[in-house]
């Protein structure tokens, strides 16, 4: 496939043009980090001498820095806890230059927080204070009139669905945020999970990773080959009316499959991953999210879309902890191994 320099570079310029509504479970991942050098005399356990603590947005808030590294404008909305845990995400927002607009605070909701505890460069132990009920229907109803609100006063580019199955993406919310995107013309992306799988219909993009495709559609063998996985592909877009489907394929690389025009022509690609040190696969899929939705919204190809996210994804696995994508490094590594002129 021909992709030249100029096509590379327009499209990262183009990319501070757009406006990302973000929707999803939001959290805080919090890291102790430290050395190991001895284990527990009470348990078969090492023991992690605490060096330094720090903590980061998580989930769909991760989706938001990473739309921010890459020069647009993410726009957040979700719901977290009216408690202290909350208080510190909104603070973290205001850090990172995000606008907590779209935050909602629920009374009866806790703040998600994981846990990581690094050990010698190397994830530990994790451990999750969350709750994963559905919203209730007064905070639902407040959510969708904030949908409403951030519609009304933003031109928006397009929406990213991040579904971490803790309860904000609701069957109520789901319809409503893919009404009013359609109504205003974006397209609507999807990181799904199991529990929803089936109620995203009619979206633009619909990115599971192998597992996420294979827990949602029920399958019983395993999608051990691309032949398999492209007819699963093939079923669930005809089944769902999706336009698109990318399906990440760890150290595979990537499936993308399209059906253009009226006429349904398809368009297919399995791009390999390309190699790398390999050091934590955390926040891969929200990178890979990041990329596709810009790259859906400014209407760019099925193989351009796959290839960019497919570098951003594997760029980010060098690095322990969830870091967002570093903008430069990705337009320096698309023009070496994607222009071909």
């Amino acid at each position: 496939m021909h992709i030249s320099r100029s096509e590379i570079v327009e499209l990262f310029n183009n990319f501070s043009q757009q406006k990302v509504l973000i929707l999803g479970d939001v959290m805080i991942d919090s890291y102790l980090w430290g050395k190991v050098d001895r284990i527990s005399p009470e348990a078969p356990v090492p023991v992690v001498s605490v060096k330094k603590r720090n903590s980061l947005l998580g989930g769909a808030a991760n989706v938001a820095l990473n739309i921010k590294a890459l020069g647009a404008t993410p726009l957040l909305c979700s719901a977290i806890g009216a408690d202290q845990r909350g208080a510190e995400f909104k603070a973290l927002l205001t850090q990172a230059g995000i606008s907590s607009e779209g935050i909602v605070e629920s009374p009866s909701r806790i703040t998600t927080t994981k846990f990581r505890i690094i050990g010698n460069n190397a994830q530990m132990l994790r451990v999750d204070e969350e709750m994963d009920a559905e919203l209730n229907t007064d905070d639902e109803t407040v959510l969708m009139h904030r949908l409403d609100d951030l519609f009304r006063q933003h031109t928006i580019s397009v929406v990213i669905l991040q579904d971490y199955n803790k309860g904000v993406l609701t069957p109520a919310v789901i319809e409503k945020i893919c009404t009013i995107a359609r109504l205003a013309g974006a397209p609507v992306v999807v990181d799904p999970k199991r529990k929803n799988f089936e109620l995203y219909n009619h979206v633009d993009l619909f990115k599971p990773n192998l597992k996420e495709l294979r827990d949602g559609l029920k399958l019983d063998a395993d999608l051990d080959s691309v032949e398999i996985i492209r007819e699963a592909v093939k079923q669930w877009q005809d089944r769902q009316s999706i336009k698109a489907m990318m399906v990440t394929l760890s150290e595979a690389g990537v499936y993308i499959r399209e059906t253009k025009n009226k006429n349904e022509t398809v368009e297919e690609y399995h791009l390999p991953a390309h190699l790398r040190k390999i050091a934590d696969v955390s926040g891969a899929g929200d990178t890979v999210i990041s990329v596709a939705s810009l790259c859906r919204a400014l209407r760019v190809s099925a193989y351009l879309t796959a290839s960019v996210s497919n570098l951003a994804g594997g760029l980010v696995c060098e690095h322990v902890g969830v870091v967002p994508v570093d903008r430069n490094l990705l337009l320096s590594e698309a023009l070496v191994h994607l222009v071909k002129e």
